[in-house]
């Protein structure tokens, strides 16, 4: 009983999402499809006229049974292997978004403990670090992918290099929150151990960093599959949603395009559920509930 009144509001949400969707499918290709009907001088009704506005082939909006039928074909009715399929594609797009996020990670927690053990850095790091995030991905993406090219390096790596340049930022700041959370107290209590600045950081500092590691985790994995996607876009590729995207506008194939962002978002909250499934373990395993020390 309980769980059926927690999913009301969501389902009720859900619903009226799909019938602003249908509405607006209907008052967007109606243009199209009346401009078909005078040239052809057929009588129409307005069931009809839904009828056909929920069935074009190349719809402005694309009704959500042709997103969902085009989903299907391309992921359960095509071989992974084919350039059709849309699992294909996908890992194609994780593949550079893991490389890119494991990459951001990895630099964002170096960048984030020299910050805070170096005043100097600290002064001279974090201020480049911020401002990195003002340069538009889009602007940086094509000139990123042609130095790369140039010095002869191509592929995946582009695309994890601009993950990594996005993913980044937000371990950076969470994890220089984190080692910063314990209070003056509990670091004189350390020092009154005579505890050295490595025994102060992995029995301190690094475990009271995990909740907001994790907390950026979650953030970093979704910013890193849009760097990846954004990756694809200039380069022309030929595989990945990216691609997918870009041959879908060419061709103005909006069916194709919206199956495409679907398989993104879908993407996008599979990676943050891991990367929290993640945290709870690692929470449980090291006695905080919550979030917070139990």
């Amino acid at each position: 009983m309980l769980a059926g009144s927690r999913s009301l509001p969501l389902l009720t949400v859900i619903a009226a999402i799909i019938a602003v969707w249908y509405l607006a499918a209907v008052w967007l290709n109606s243009p199209w499809q009346l401009d078909r009907y005078e040239k052809a001088g057929v009588d129409w009704s307005f069931s009809q006229l839904v009828d056909d506005t929920l069935d074009q082939k190349r719809p402005v909006l694309p009704a959500a049974h042709q997103v969902i039928e085009e989903i299907w074909k391309t992921t359960v009715l095509k071989r992974i292997t084919s350039k059709r399929s849309l699992v294909y594609h996908t890992w194609i797009t994780l593949s550079a978004t893991m490389l890119g996020f494991i990459f951001g990670t990895l630099l964002g927690v170096f960048l984030a403990v020299l910050i805070v053990h170096n005043r100097a850095v600290d002064k001279s790091m974090m201020p480049w670090v911020i401002a990195s995030q003002t340069i538009p991905i889009l602007a940086i993406a094509p000139m990123i992918i042609v130095v790369l090219n140039a010095v002869g390096i191509s592929g995946l790596l582009p695309k994890a290099f601009i993950s990594t340049y996005l993913s980044f930022f937000p371990v950076v700041v969470g994890m220089v929150k984190g080692l910063r959370s314990p209070d003056a107290s509990q670091l004189d209590l350390m020092r009154t151990y005579n505890a050295s600045n490595q025994q102060m950081f992995w029995k301190l500092r690094w475990p009271s960093s995990m909740p907001y590691l994790f907390t950026s985790l979650k953030v970093a994995v979704a910013i890193s599959l849009v760097g990846a996607i954004v990756g694809e876009l200039p380069t022309g590729a030929v595989a990945g949603l990216g691609a997918r995207l870009l041959a879908g506008s060419y061709y103005g194939q909006t069916i194709q395009i919206w199956s495409a962002l679907f398989a993104a978002a879908a993407l996008a909250a599979t990676l943050v559920m891991l990367v929290g499934l993640v945290d709870r373990m690692v929470m449980k395993r090291m006695g905080f509930v919550s979030g917070r020390e139990g």
